[in-house]
């Protein structure tokens, strides 16, 4: 879980501008400054290879996937959601944005009740958001909300493909495990190997 530093609380401005030399990422959440953990390699793995699929799927779209240096404001709150795309962006608020139609979370057991409930009531209440991604590291479970079908959770795993309506994207559950070391992902492959 982050820490948040605590002093006085601090409105969306003042959080930019400081943010624009902080030495470590940090989130805003009702005014408090919460500074952001590293991340496993596999978080890096499972964030890149996402977002890898998503910008050769888009780059003659008006669509743009960012990764994990982008915020995305909800309110007065900011998050840095692990990957997002976004089909609207607005150039005059360059660091960051609020209109995402597809928000990625990689989950650990630090973030998992900020990512599964505080960041999914936050996230449903974007307009322009379509679908939300959990991602779990340490099995291979692939959780997505759809504002489509009421933000009720889909569970993918290996062997199975996703589809993101909202971009006309499908992507292989083993394609966002790529090289990622995690006993669900060996497992995988070494049936699909013997086979």
């Amino acid at each position: 879980m982050p820490v948040a530093r605590k002093h006085n609380v601090l409105t969306p401005d003042e959080y930019l501008q400081e943010e624009l030399e902080a030495p470590v990422k940090r989130e805003l959440i009702d005014g408090q400054v919460y500074a952001m953990a590293g991340a496993s390699a596999n978080h890096e793995r499972i964030a890149g290879n996402f977002y890898s699929e998503l910008r050769n799927h888009l780059k003659a779209t008006p669509c743009e996937p960012f990764s994990s240096d982008m915020k995305v404001r909800v309110r007065d709150n900011f998050y840095y959601p692990d990957v997002l795309v976004d089909c609207d962006f607005d150039e005059s608020e360059p660091y960051f944005t609020s209109t995402p139609v597809i928000i990625v979370e990689v989950i650990s057991r630090s973030t998992r009740k900020m990512d599964e409930k505080q960041k999914l009531l936050e996230y449903i209440n974007i307009p322009t958001l379509k679908e939300y991604v959990l991602i779990e590291q340490d099995v291979a479970d692939v959780t997505v909300y759809r504002r489509s079908d009421d933000w009720r959770s889909t569970h993918y795993f290996l062997g199975e493909e996703i589809h993101f309506e909202s971009i006309d994207f499908t992507i292989r559950v083993e394609d966002i495990y790529l090289r990622v070391k995690n006993e669900d992902v060996v497992a995988f492959l070494e049936q699909h190997s013997e086979s």
